[in-house]
């Protein structure tokens, strides 16, 4: 429970924090039972204590599957959990719509630790996630990210065949002067400084796998550097297509003109590995997530296709930024 909500009445707090929700809908889901607590039966006029941990089972606002299994371990020590996370999978829930995300998998899975991310990836992109267990730890990986201690590299399928075998892409980053969609970002003058190594590590017909190693941290870092080179990875909804596709895809869904432009249902990029010094040893910790199935199978020449128009509405929410991707 957040601390700026307790003493606040249940159906007020529930209101604001899912605000397509007016306090009436709310009121008659608790009434009914679609809320629970672990410490007594609840009323919309209910004040939230300390501690207390609140289950929501309204529909559409709670998840309307079974949790997933928490991501495959690449490491874990009393400090550190390194996880490879898939795509599709929140690394923490927010927005309108409850969502299962890796912190609440691994609280379900490690009950005990005070699990935290280190760092961010976009809900589409898979690979090392870093997440701590103890406020120090967490201190620590923060701190190496401030002060370019770590080192990550990121796999990608790129539409096109590029020239050169390696480059180095160096244009800043800010908002794009002209857009109808906030969250885009591009290469612009007035941006703050960025730099991605980019090299070829397969050429696969009309489709290149990209190992990219970004010096710098913008959000969406290695997706506008390779827009920018001509090359946008295969799946990306917002780089390397018109702002309408993506503004389509939040609130129609998987439309025909989405599948056509776009291709693929995610974004094909993979944080392949992370290497920062230990918190306590300070040796420096190199950990590598394999390439996750979808992206393998185009590698292995199979040509990327969306699902049949079945595909359900997405978040209402936009994707989280990360660092570099």
């Amino acid at each position: 429970m957040p601390e700026n909500s307790i003493g606040r009445r249940l159906d007020v707090f529930l209101s604001l924090r899912f605000s397509t929700w007016s306090r009436s809908a709310i009121s008659r889901a608790i009434a009914s039972g679609e809320v629970e607590s672990e410490l007594r039966p609840l009323k919309a006029s209910s004040i939230l204590r300390p501690g207390e941990v609140l289950r929501v089972y309204i529909p559409g606002i709670a998840p309307s599957h079974a949790a997933p299994p928490l991501p495959p371990v690449l490491y874990e020590d009393e400090h550190i959990l390194v996880l490879n996370k898939p795509p599709g999978l929140l690394t923490h829930p927010s927005g309108q719509r409850w969502e299962y995300g890796v912190i609440g998998l691994v609280r379900e899975a490690r009950p005990g630790i005070q699990p935290d991310l280190g760092h961010r990836l976009d809900r589409d992109t898979s690979g090392a996630l870093v997440l701590t267990k103890t406020t120090i730890a967490n201190r620590h990986v923060k701190d190496c990210f401030q002060t370019r201690q770590v080192s990550k590299s990121y796999l990608a399928l790129v539409w096109g065949s590029p020239p050169w075998e390696e480059t180095v892409a160096e244009g800043k980053i800010g908002q794009k002067p002209i857009r109808k969609l906030e969250l885009r970002r591009s290469v612009t003058e007035d941006g703050d400084d960025a730099r991605t190594r980019v090299n070829v590590e397969a050429r696969i017909g009309d489709i290149s796998l990209v190992h990219c190693r970004p010096v710098t941290g913008r959000t969406h870092q290695i997706r506008v550097h390779l827009e920018s080179l001509g090359f946008p990875i295969v799946g990306d909804k917002i780089y390397g297509q018109p702002d309408e596709v993506f503004l389509e895809y939040m609130e129609q869904g998987a439309t025909e003109m989405v599948r056509q432009a776009v291709g693929f249902p995610r974004q094909c990029l993979h944080a392949r590995s992370i290497a920062m010094p230990h918190p306590v040893s300070g040796q420096i910790l190199k950990v590598v997530a394999p390439l996750p199935e979808d992206m393998q199978r185009i590698v292995d020449g199979e040509r990327p296709s969306w699902p049949d128009p079945g595909t359900p509405l997405p978040p209402e929410d936009s994707p989280e930024p990360e660092e570099g991707g």
